[in-house]
């Protein structure tokens, strides 16, 4: 016999009439709604740490979400090794995930998704002065409603992790150089497009989207990456390993009689883009780089670069995340005009591998993405 105290004073449950294993799995229930696991950053330089914590309630305009996927990038090693990005301790990186909608806050649009609905979304702890709530690693998560974006059908939530960072930092690059969100070329304007890092995965969505506008997209990337980046709307690769590798880009650009006026540097190769834009522009070239940028560093001559990155103005900043997950990458899909890019790789282990699959993407990764199920 199980009793418990309600408001008439004590009541008494008899077994016949309730069966244990329907009160343990209430109780259970219930005390497992107030916590969730997740992979805590005590300090500059630590282990994760997986741990029980305290699952919050989402503000006005976010919603909660009960994580299915994670998928890695390398800001998340950055900031656990040398605290990139970090603000305060303790903290919880992450950024991509997919799961179900378990609640959502009052201000919420009416086109949020509702509770039980499938969503991925950009867990943006890196702009909320790392708020343990905001990080990605971790089975519940905060997101800001303008964060989130409906799964299409037929969408697994491991496909969907390849989105949020990638398809943001893509759209972020283009912002950061000033190519409008309704560029729309034809082929008779001879507009190329540099991607260095196609394969990467913030180099897979530049191609699309770039390919999307009209340019002609020329990526680099290793040989064995050349017909899956085709696939997804390069219209040329070539090989960075090559020892004349740029000299091919800047022929090749010439013989189709492209300008390649804009690059997109996923990778950290500012000094060759620059070199192909400075030999193939015919106009004020401009480069996004996912390198920051040192100050004293010599300037590329004749080439605007600037680092990849969202509007600081916060209005501007939520009004940019609104359109990229509410609005564009929600159509995309529904059309079927996106490709979630590049490959999964799933690590075992689940959360608790965390550690070591950072580790992995540390030592370098070619063509797909880390992935953990939890």
């Amino acid at each position: 016999m199980i009793s418990f105290r309600g408001s008439g004073g004590v009541e008494k449950l008899y077994l016949k009439l309730i069966p244990q294993t329907t009160i343990l799995a209430s109780l259970t229930k219930n005390m497992s709604s107030k916590h969730h696991l997740a992979a805590v950053l005590h300090a500059k330089g630590e282990r994760l740490n997986v741990e029980n914590i305290p699952t919050p309630t989402p503000g006005p305009d976010d919603i909660l979400v009960e994580v299915k996927s994670i998928a890695l990038n390398p800001i998340d090693y950055v900031m656990r090794d040398f605290g990139f990005a970090v603000s305060s301790y303790p903290t919880v990186p992450g950024s991509d995930v997919a799961g179900t909608v378990i609640s959502v806050g009052s201000n919420v649009p009416g086109s949020t998704p509702k509770p039980g609905s499938r969503v991925f979304g950009f867990a943006p702890g890196f702009f909320k002065n790392s708020k343990v709530e905001y990080g990605g690693f971790q089975t519940r998560v905060v997101l800001p409603a303008t964060n989130v974006t409906p799964m299409s059908s037929g969408m697994s939530f491991n496909e969907a992790t390849l989105l949020p960072m990638s398809v943001l930092t893509a759209w972020s690059g283009f912002y950061s150089i000033g190519i409008g969100r309704n560029t729309k070329l034809s082929s008779s304007d001879k507009q190329g497009f540099l991607v260095w890092g196609g394969a990467a995965s913030i180099g897979t969505s530049a191609i699309q989207i770039a390919n999307m506008m009209g340019f002609a997209v020329y990526a680099m990337a290793s040989e064995q990456h050349h017909s899956y980046l085709k696939s997804l709307g390069a219209m040329k690769c070539f090989d960075y390993k090559a020892p004349d590798a740029l000299e091919l880009v800047v022929k090749s650009a010439r013989a189709d009689g492209l300008a390649l006026n804009s690059g997109f540097d996923a990778i950290g190769q500012v000094h060759n883009c620059a070199e192909i834009l400075k030999q193939t522009a015919n106009g004020a070239p401009k480069l996004a780089t996912a390198k920051r940028i040192d100050p004293l560093a010599p300037k590329a001559d004749g080439i605007e670069v600037n680092f990849i990155k969202a509007p600081e103005d916060p209005k501007e900043q939520t009004e940019h995340f609104s359109f990229v997950f509410n609005h564009w990458l929600k159509e995309k899909l529904e059309k079927k005009e996106f490709t979630p890019s590049p490959k999964i790789h799933v690590v075992d282990g689940g959360l608790q591998s965390i550690n070591s699959a950072l580790d992995e993407l540390k030592k370098g990764v070619s063509g797909v993405k880390l992935v953990l199920e939890v």
